[in-house]
């Protein structure tokens, strides 16, 4: 039997039964009041505790709602494991309270093919939240879909360009989603992060990849996970997105009412 990535975050980060889980998951789409005509491509969506982030994701999440998808590109960075390029899962799939994801083994074996920097490196995947986290909203929203998640050890542009390049090649015809996980700037005041934060959504809105990453660089804005939003920004282009919109910001003082240290939020949409 090929292994499962057994969930770390259920009962801390997101709820770990299922129905509550699922209840919380509704009540942040019934909030959530987007609506957009379009062939979505990609989402840029946060990675944080749903009590912080859940609402913002919502508002991404909600556009795909009963949408069918052949594979779902989840792309996150990588919090605790150091390594060199991109590592792909290739086991059977991503266990959360709502059942098992599969994984579409294929789809990922092709990326690693059209891309020398994608490796499998198991370790990358069996601490690492920023995957998971967006995998309950996924299974609420679409329902039965399988998807290839894919951790980046290094966020510079040559790496972004070649992965989302990968992605394209791999899709071919296939109809796919990008899923880009990001937070924003972590532990500064309220004021200071949204002047950070803004710098990034303005990055995101006109759809430039390349000058995000430029100003993350230049430490003019920050986000834990750049290179998984600029590559998916590239890969979704590379598709034929040609429209952007930033649905949702907020950060974490806008949930706790504590806004001497803060983390920012942001949810996005990529679509033709």
């Amino acid at each position: 039997m090929k292994s499962i990535r057994r969930s770390i975050i259920a009962g801390s980060w997101y709820p770990g039964k299922p129905d509550v889980l699922r209840d919380d998951i509704e009540k942040y789409f019934s909030a959530a009041n987007w609506e957009l005509k379009g062939d979505i491509k990609a989402l840029i969506v946060p990675h944080a505790g749903y009590i912080y982030s859940g609402q913002i994701a919502a508002y991404a999440y909600g556009l795909i709602r009963g949408e069918k998808y052949d594979t779902v590109i989840v792309i996150g960075p990588s919090h605790r494991v150091a390594f060199r390029g991109v590592s792909v899962f290739l086991g059977g799939g991503y266990e959360t309270p709502l059942g098992v994801v599969p994984l579409d083994e294929a789809m990922g074996r092709k990326i690693i093919s059209l891309n020398k920097d994608v490796q499998e490196i198991p370790a990358a995947h069996t601490s690492e939240h920023s995957i998971e986290i967006q995998l309950p909203f996924l299974q609420i929203a679409l329902g039965k879909f399988s998807f290839v998640p894919l951790v980046m050890g290094d966020q510079n542009e040559r790496t972004c360009q070649n992965i989302a390049q990968a992605i394209h090649e791999a899709a071919g015809d296939k109809k796919v989603l990008v899923v880009g996980s990001s937070d924003l700037s972590h532990f500064h005041d309220y004021q200071k992060a949204a002047k950070l934060d803004s710098v990034s959504i303005k990055y995101l809105e006109a759809a430039d990849a390349e000058g995000l990453l430029d100003n993350l660089s230049a430490n003019k804005t920050e986000a834990c996970g750049g290179g998984p939003m600029a590559a998916s920004i590239l890969a979704a282009k590379k598709m034929g997105a040609s429209k952007a919109k930033v649905l949702k910001y907020a950060n974490s003082g806008d949930v706790t009412g504590d806004k001497t240290s803060v983390v920012g939020y942001v949810s996005a949409v990529y679509y033709q």
